[in-house]
């Protein structure tokens, strides 16, 4: 099993996602630090939908090769539409509770769905690099 340059650049967008998300959540609100982390979050969250768009699987039930986990790929992007519309009408409150649902949706939600043993993932992760399974 080989990565693959397409599965290489989403696994990179959404590890670098994964990682720079707390930074965006937890640095004090409307400084320099939050504003880089939170653009940098949502560029490679765009590179993370984006690249699965093209992540097909014809083991799962599927149409066309899309299974029922390319469905995150609108949620992500209405999620950040949504976000950043709010930011930028000013309604901070609800651009938070917005933005920290996408991150545990998205990353930490949907990032452990695919380290299931029977996904692509899960089988680098836990078989080849790792050994155990």
């Amino acid at each position: 099993m080989t990565l693959s340059p397409l599965v290489a650049v989403h696994l990179t967008a959404a590890l670098g996602a994964l990682a720079i998300g707390p930074v965006a959540l937890w640095v004090p609100k409307g400084g320099h630090a939050h504003r880089a982390a939170g653009y940098a979050w949502v560029t490679l969250m765009v590179i993370t939908a984006i690249s699965s768009f093209f992540i097909r699987d014809t083991r799962l039930p599927n149409w066309q090769g899309f299974t029922p986990i390319h469905g995150l790929i609108l949620v992500v992007f209405i999620s950040l539409f949504v976000g950043l519309r709010q930011m930028l009408k000013g309604n901070i409150q609800a651009h938070s509770k917005t933005m920290r649902g996408a991150y545990i949706g998205s990353c930490l939600i949907a990032g452990a769905f695919t380290l299931l043993p029977g996904r692509y993932l899960g089988q680098l992760v836990w078989h080849q690099w790792l050994g155990w399974l």
